[in-house]
């Protein structure tokens, strides 16, 4: 009988060597503009020209390819174009950072001491609710709804919060990400490996460079190909992998503007910062459909945020529908379950209604927004009745 239970005792860091040995086939990655260390290098704009056209299938298997059967990593040069974009993202940001320190005590941090950096959780909602034209005017970027359908598939769950490195900010140690990756070895054990292995495909990591990076800064270090070793979530605090890991990685520097992705199950750590400046990064966790989000966010407080926003920007032709698809992504419930199907259940099909397809709906016709508020509460009341 094949095992399916396997504890700390069985990961093997020959196996790990051998898979973190490979090298990165070029002819995989044909819609690539280089490949660095081992990172598979990206064009922001070829990206752009590529969605929508009949070759966006292909860059999008190419991408899914990369991140599973691939280095597990890849970087998207210029994926924000306007730094104007950037910068004022990055100033509401610090107006939160500012507001929060007023308010609460320093708090935890996933792989630094509490305090050390700054750190902003439910970063997503929380820059919504401070500036919705400027909220819409960074997700409505088409690169990050098309690589987080590559790796999840549609109706994802966009999450994020940023993270500032100060001057002399310390390096992490390697680990991998959420789900597994927050785990201790003991209950990940308990899992079948099929989940373990399972457990990467369910979230997306990203990380937008708010600052120029230099390697000095810090910018995250990363160990190719480290994602398709089946037994990881119990290896990253092995002394052995730990070691594999510092003498292994790789580390490139990034441009303001430009966005990394990897896999939840590639070893990574932020770096040391020996520059004399802040590195920000607005980090990206997007969650499957199927999966359960690390952060809880409130979707309809800020689906009434951005209806207005989208609605005038259609009116007045500065929105595409797609921009507006694309925003509606990254906030707004797409996947219909779960629900109450007593009080909400299926009109037509297998599903009831979707609230993104409410909106599309809402924008089509272009309701007021009093009658799309009253027609989410509705939507809202009938799933939670």
């Amino acid at each position: 009988m094949q095992r399916h239970l396997f504890n700390i005792d069985d990961i093997d860091i020959a196996e790990f060597e051998a898979l973190c040995s490979q090298s990165v086939n070029a002819e995989d990655h044909p819609f690539s503009s280089d490949i660095e260390q081992k990172v598979v290098i990206y064009n922001g704009d070829s990206i752009r020209s590529v969605i929508g056209t009949p070759q966006a299938g292909e860059l999008k298997n190419e991408l899914h390819h990369c991140l599973k059967d691939g280095p597990g990593v890849l970087v998207i040069q210029k994926a924000f174009p306007n730094s104007q974009v950037i910068d004022r993202a990055t100033e509401v940001f610090k107006e939160i950072i500012s507001a929060e320190k007023n308010t609460t005590e320093s708090r935890g941090d996933h792989f630094a001491k509490p305090g050390e950096n700054e750190r902003i959780w439910n970063a997503l909602q929380k820059f919504c609710e401070r500036d919705t034209e400027a909220f819409v005017a960074y997700y409505k970027n088409p690169i990050l709804r098309f690589v987080s359908e590559a790796w999840l598939g549609p109706f994802f769950q966009m999450t994020s919060q940023v993270n500032i490195i100060k001057p002399g900010g310390q390096a992490q140690q390697p680990h991998r990400d959420y789900h597994l990756g927050f785990q201790d070895d003991s209950l990940i054990s308990e899992f079948p490996v099929a989940s373990q292995i399972n457990s990467q495909f369910l979230t997306l990591q990203g990380a937008v460079a708010h600052t120029d990076m230099k390697t000095s800064s810090g910018p995250t270090l990363l160990l190719p190909f480290s994602q398709q070793y089946q037994l990881g979530y119990m290896a990253w605090r092995n002394p052995e992998f730990i070691e594999y890991f510092q003498n292994n990685c790789v580390q490139l520097p990034l441009k303001k503007g430009d966005a990394a992705f990897f896999s939840p199950a590639l070893f990574h750590a932020g770096g040391n910062n020996t520059e004399s400046s802040d590195r920000i990064a607005n980090l990206l966790q997007i969650s499957s459909a199927f999966a359960k989000a690390m952060e809880s966010v409130d979707r309809a407080k800020m689906t009434k945020l951005i209806y207005p926003v989208l609605l005038a920007g259609k009116q007045a032709k500065l929105l595409s529908a797609d921009e507006t698809k694309t925003v509606a992504a990254s906030v707004v419930e797409g996947y219909p379950f779960p629900t109450n199907l007593d009080s909400d259940s299926p009109m037509e099909g297998s599903a009831p209604e979707t609230v993104q397809a409410l909106m599309e709906r809402a924008l089509s016709e272009e309701w007021s927004v009093d009658r799309f508020c009253d027609c989410l509460d509705e939507a809202t009341k009938r799933r939670l009745a």
